[in-house]
């Protein structure tokens, strides 16, 4: 049976590309680690010049549609004045223990019109040293601090790490956050409306089927979080902008991703069907670091010059074959597919072929297994004015654009 996906999460894979902001009290201690259990004093967060706006801006300039910030991370500090913890701006000097990280970043995101996604680690050192259902308590208080006081949010990011082996009140947990938040999309756990690749390098898999019956939970195990049923759950394919650490570092500059390096995770990505979410850890000053947001923004400015201008094509079915027409023969290198999902996803297999400009019979030029939101097909330069698709269900394949 096809399974349907839900309006809201053909609305996420929209989205495609997203920065994921990693910040907290560990940006301003170099050299610690998650699980290292080494404390951070509260008085070493002192973001001196923090600015969401400047932060969202360069993320909406290189062509973002949603963020995603770190509320609190494996270490327990939470970037709101939490009601729960002592370990939170609320104890620290910055703006006199009065300002609110969480705030500042949800007011950014609409103001540009991005869409807001907050993270929360469900695991946090120490936590083994509460009961059961003394964490569970601790933990659906927090998710409720951040889904009462903001107004809507759009996205939940759960992080699995170090929670392998605890047990959590799913049902108690997930009827909450429903419950305050009935539009809101999670991330990977217990009833995810998206899934994590599998991987920190931003790379989705192809074939990239949406449905499945199983996800990926922690970088620290391999076993698969079993989900009991099929389930339509769209990939996000998050990465760092440098090469090791997620939060900021003095020491890695030199690692930020190249424009070709980023380019192809792009096409790894959202050309295979999936969103990208890119992270970009903000400095000590509270900033985005002036070599990071450079190259997103060249990224962006690339993205924009490739498939910002399709060619003109006439299009009609023959049978299996989608037949475009091109007004005059041009050197074309790309072809964008993209599948109806309202009725599932349903391509398996699909070839592109080019008539020879001259005479001839077609020449096969890329073939691939699934569609999804969107297949980016890549192909050596080929000089033409006739392309056939062929699928077994043309009727399913909404568009389809190509590129010099």
């Amino acid at each position: 049976m096809n399974v349907i996906p839900k309006p809201k999460q053909i609305e996420f894979l929209e989205w495609e590309l997203g920065i994921f902001f990693h910040f907290g009290i560990r940006t301003f201690y170099e050299g610690y680690a998650d699980w290292d259990k080494r404390y951070m004093p509260l008085q070493g967060f002192s973001p001196s010049q923090l600015d969401c706006n400047q932060w969202i801006k360069i993320g909406k300039d290189a062509g973002a549609k949603y963020a995603v910030f770190v509320t609190k991370h494996h270490d327990g500090f939470a970037n709101w004045p939490s009601a729960y913890t002592d370990y939170s701006v609320a104890g620290t000097s910055w703006k006199n223990g009065k300002g609110d990280v969480v705030k500042e970043f949800v007011d950014a995101c609409r103001t540009h019109g991005l869409k807001i996604g907050l993270y929360y680690s469900p695991a946090e050192q120490g936590f083994k040293e509460k009961s059961a259902k003394e964490y569970d308590d601790y933990f659906i208080d927090q998710i409720t601090e951040l889904l009462t006081n903001y107004g809507q949010i759009d996205y939940l990011w759960f992080d699995g790490c170090g929670s392998e082996n605890h047990e959590y009140d799913t049902k108690r947990i997930i009827e909450r956050i429903r419950y305050l938040q009935p539009d809101i999309l999670i991330f990977n756990m217990w009833d995810p409306d998206t899934r994590w690749v599998g991987n920190e390098a931003g790379y989705a898999h192809s074939p990239n089927y949406n449905v499945v019956n199983s996800l990926s939970f922690s970088v620290f195990t391999e076993i698969p979080d079993n989900l009991n049923n099929d389930r339509f759950l769209p990939v996000e394919c998050d990465f760092r902008m440098r090469r090791k650490n997620w939060f900021f570092s003095d020491n890695d500059e030199h690692t930020v991703k190249s424009l070709n390096e980023l380019i192809g995770i792009y096409y790894y990505s959202v050309g295979r069907g999936a969103n990208m979410l890119i992270n970009i850890s903000p400095d000590r000053r509270g900033l985005l670091p002036d070599a990071d947001s450079k190259r997103l923004l060249e990224f962006g400015n690339e993205i924009q010059r490739r498939f910002s201008d399709s060619i003109t094509i006439t299009t009609r079915c023959e049978g299996n074959s989608l037949l475009c027409e091109l007004n005059e023969p041009e050197l074309i290198s790309h072809v964008i597919l993209k599948e109806d999902l309202l009725a599932g996803q349903k391509v398996e297999n699909f070839t592109i072929k080019c008539y020879p400009y001259d005479y001839g019979p077609p020449v096969t030029v890329f073939e691939g297994k699934t569609v999804g939101r969107k297949s980016i097909c890549q192909f050596p330069f080929f000089y033409t004015q006739k392309i056939e698709i062929v699928t077994d269900d043309p009727d399913v394949i909404k568009s389809i654009a190509i590129y010099k």
